[in-house]
């Protein structure tokens, strides 16, 4: 075939494959709408009932589209077990439900962690590669973590330390919370501490409240949040997030203006939930 040919077929190809991008896409949102609308399985919701202290909290009402998340992230997400670890009905829905949990009421039915393919989970703490620099030296060694979220890859996260967070609902320590906090930092390509948000008077007002709360609560003897916090911009998030859902009072009460904030970005009132059930 000729370059003649070639190029008066090129229309025909070019609009073929516009048609096939448009279908997958609407296969795509026809089954996010219809696992969005199944309930989730009985044996799933006993797991969850029995696994994730967090579950229990939230609002009946809410429940249904917390199992509709659950559903498409179980579908679209791959777990991938490393160092012997095996990959359980237990450990995928503990790791789903707490992710899912972020995205409860934020209106993302077609932003399921965009960027997220596969989640990596160790048995336990795992040694990473690292390279730090400070402008001028380059040091390149390993550390110990228990969990950490790539920006344009992966989440790695330690078993252990999934199953300890899901069951210590109260001590604002949790690493999926913590790692799927910082992949909707990461949705808008930085890691600093600014996901997306709606408008810009949404950011003026977000900048605002973060910087002037991270330097208040820094120089608190007693703070809410795990000095780790501090660390930067990123971090604050990450661990505020923690916070926000494990101890929600006490956030809200030693930074209400903070506690505020997140509630408008997640929707949702984590210290009412447990003000009702009392």
């Amino acid at each position: 075939m000729d370059n003649l040919q070639w190029f008066m077929l090129l229309p025909a190809i070019v609009v073929t494959g516009l048609l096939w991008a448009v279908f997958l896409r609407v296969s795509l949102l026809w089954r996010r709408r219809r696992l969005l609308n199944t309930p989730l399985q009985p044996d799933y919701i006993e797991i969850l009932s029995k696994y994730v202290p967090l579950y229990r909290r939230i609002p009946a009402d809410l429940k249904p589209q917390l199992h509709g998340l659950i559903n498409v992230f179980l579908a679209e997400k791959r777990f991938t077990g490393c160092g012997g670890q095996e990959i359980t009905d237990i450990v995928r829905l503990t790791t789903a439900s707490q992710a899912c949990l972020l995205l409860l009421l934020l209106n993302r039915r077609t932003r399921i962690y965009p960027k997220l393919k596969t989640i990596y989970v160790y048995p336990d703490a795992y040694v990473a590669k690292c390279i730090e620099s400070d402008g001028f030296l380059v040091v390149e060694g390993r550390s110990v973590r228990l969990g950490e979220s790539w920006e344009n890859g992966p989440v790695v996260l330690a078993w252990n330390s999934i199953e300890h967070s899901a069951r210590g609902a109260h001590d604002g320590y949790n690493v999926v919370l913590h790692e799927f906090a910082h992949q909707l930092d990461q949705e808008d390509g930085q890691s600093d501490g600014i996901p997306l948000l709606e408008n810009e008077s949404q950011y003026r007002q977000w900048i605002s409240v973060f910087d002037s709360e991270f330097d208040r609560l820094e120089a608190l003897h007693r703070c809410v949040l795990d000095r780790y916090a501090f660390e930067d911009d990123a971090e604050f998030l990450a661990v505020a997030t923690e916070a926000f859902f494990e101890k929600s009072i006490e956030l809200e009460q030693q930074a209400p203006k903070l506690y505020q904030i997140l509630t408008e970005f997640y929707k949702v009132d984590p210290a009412a939930w447990i003000k009702n059930d009392n």
